[in-house]
């Protein structure tokens, strides 16, 4: 989750029922299911950063050990109503303490790309490893899924379904529209980065990448463009993960 700032702790009741105890649909039918095949069998030490109400705590071993920072304290009160003790409120954009107790992996699952310092971000996460560990990062892939600058476009003489991209190099806080309740609306923001920037911020904050993986949608389409839909889906990967090692 994003600072104060960005609107997320204004936006928590809405997020909370987004995601609920298990997930949203991609979570529990893309994204989880793969960063399982990371997991290690010896017990671990895992750090959520921007961890919103924690559900990903209830996806991790019995054996390793969670905890979870949010700047919502919203969004951590809901962590602790569904008995996630281990999780605090703490703005991941300032620099935190170096800690005695240091973890096995630090986790931004969906949630660096809300923040608005992701450097500062990742400068905390290193904080928080043990020399020689890891971070895993997932990411709305960010050089097709960017708010308002990219979407869907289709080529009749061709029968193909595109993906059009109207600007990617520049760094951008993206506006988003959210609607807590039917009587209100309210903004918060998506922080658009190229592949480029990201990797300059990982070295900057002492990370080498060890591996790049993306993830497509598992939907079917059916009906008259079902064949360019699909044909589409599983060319165009909707997240991105990270493997990083701290240096």
């Amino acid at each position: 989750m994003a600072k104060k700032s960005a609107g997320w702790e204004e936006g928590a009741k809405w997020y909370d029922q987004l995601v609920g105890d298990a997930g949203h649909y991609y979570h529990q039918e893309v994204i989880i299911p793969f960063l399982k095949t990371w997991f290690q069998k010896p017990a671990q030490k895992i750090v959520d950063l921007g961890c919103g109400q924690a559900f990903f705590a209830s996806q991790i071993p019995e054996n390793w050990i969670y905890t979870g920072y949010d700047a919502s304290k919203s969004l951590v009160q809901a962590a602790k109503g569904r008995g996630i003790a281990n999780c605090f409120v703490e703005d991941l954009t300032t620099p935190m303490k170096k800690r005695d107790d240091l973890h096995d992996i630090a986790l931004f699952l969906l949630s660096l790309q809300d923040m608005k310092d992701p450097l500062a971000a990742l400068k905390n996460a290193h904080t928080l490893l043990e020399p020689g560990k890891e971070l895993w990062v997932v990411l709305n892939h960010p050089c097709y899924r960017i708010p308002r600058q990219s979407g869907w476009g289709i080529d009749e003489s061709k029968k193909t379904q595109y993906r059009k991209i109207e600007s990617y190099m520049s760094e951008n806080l993206i506006p988003i529209e959210i609607h807590p309740s039917k009587q209100e609306t309210k903004k918060v923001f998506h922080h658009h980065f190229s592949l480029s920037l990201l990797s300059r911020w990982l070295q900057e904050a002492g990370f080498s990448i060890l591996l790049i993986e993306e993830l497509v949608s598992n939907k079917t389409s059916t009906g008259p463009k079902s064949g360019m839909e699909n044909r589409a889906r599983k060319e165009f990967p909707l997240f991105l993960c990270l493997k990083c090692r701290k240096i």
